[in-house]
């Protein structure tokens, strides 16, 4: 049974891959998930605003009190040449690369142009393997139009396509653009080497005791699932990035549903938040008993086998089969 596949350029020895959470703090967490059969992790998110308020705080003491004595700037380093960002986070990636064999994936978070994505450099002469670019943007300036948007996303993209030359880097976007199909289009051509779908955006709620807005953090379900596989059905074969699916990946039967729309990989979190790192094995064993029974011998095999390109009614991955769902509903 062949469970290789192979994502961003890199080999992997199956396609479940760890997502960035909380999880990957440690490195002992790390390792185990090597050891329960990972094929990658991506490390947890870097934030934009972490690496802007450390910045800021570089400046305010590299200028503390030379408003005196002005010649005394002189002998302090540009804070565009100082080497800020959080030491933590390439200490991990470092101690990471030296714990397991799997590759190792650095995330960084971020919704706007600026320096922070010069960190992005940082990462790869770090040693990660490559880079996960998480754009969470929520526009609500109401002169801003779409097509700034998603320039904007075009714009990041590229400026840290500029920083980094040795390892790819891959895109992780929400689902919710005019045309998801033409910014999918627009992010290949600007050099991402693989599109994540979906990010699950965060969204606050409101405490009705003490009034006031709260963060809520909410795991995903099974079913959160088939928004991806729909896209990743409709894009396997139209662009040249590769595809990732994230979301509602909880069983083995979800990473085959995955694989035969034509993802790459399947990346894992809330099931591993909730019942544990080593509940990818039983992931890998649902799928490896289900190919067996069925006659697969490779993941290979059955990559996009359910695409848009390859059923015979590709429009049931669109609006056709609309009236018919409805009407087949039961309450």
């Amino acid at each position: 049974m062949k469970l290789s596949t192979n994502y961003l350029g890199l080999n992997l020895k199956n396609p479940f891959v760890v997502s960035a959470s909380p999880l990957s703090e440690e490195v002992s967490n790390i390792r185990l998930m090597e050891d329960s059969g990972a094929s990658a992790v991506v490390l947890y998110s870097l934030f934009e605003e972490q690496l802007e308020q450390e910045e800021r705080e570089l400046e305010h003491h590299l200028t503390e009190g030379t408003e005196s004595f002005v010649e005394a700037r002189s002998y302090f380093p540009q804070v565009g040449d100082y080497r800020s960002g959080p030491d933590e986070y390439l200490d991990l990636i470092a101690r990471a690369k030296m714990a397991v064999r799997m590759p190792v994936i650095a995330s960084l978070n971020g919704y706007s142009m600026g320096g922070w994505t010069d960190f992005a450099r940082m990462i790869e002469e770090a040693g990660a393997d490559a880079l996960e670019l998480n754009i969470f943007y929520i526009p609500s300036n109401l002169n801003m139009t779409g097509a700034e948007v998603e320039q904007n996303y075009i714009d990041i993209v590229k400026q840290v396509k500029e920083k980094v030359k040795k390892i790819p880097v891959a895109v992780k976007l929400g689902p919710y653009f005019s045309n998801l199909a033409n910014m999918a289009q627009q992010l290949d051509q600007a050099g991402a080497n693989g599109l994540v779908l979906f990010n699950r955006f965060y969204q606050p709620d409101i405490d009705l005791r003490n009034l006031e807005v709260q963060p809520n953090i909410v795991l995903s379900k099974s079913y959160d699932m088939r928004l991806p596989l729909r896209w990743i059905a409709l894009l396997k074969g139209r662009i040249k990035a590769d595809l990732a699916a994230t979301s509602g990946v909880h069983t083995g039967w979800d990473v085959i549903k995955l694989m035969m729309a034509g993802a790459n990989v399947a990346m894992l979190n809330s099931i591993l938040l909730k019942k544990g790192i080593p509940e990818i094995r039983n992931v890998e064993q649902t799928m490896v008993e289900w190919m067996t029974e069925n006659e697969y011998e490779s993941v290979k095999q059955m990559q996009g086998s359910m695409s848009a390109m390859n059923v015979p009614h590709p429009a049931r991955f669109e609006r056709a089969q609309y009236l018919r769902a409805l009407s087949k509903f039961e309450v």
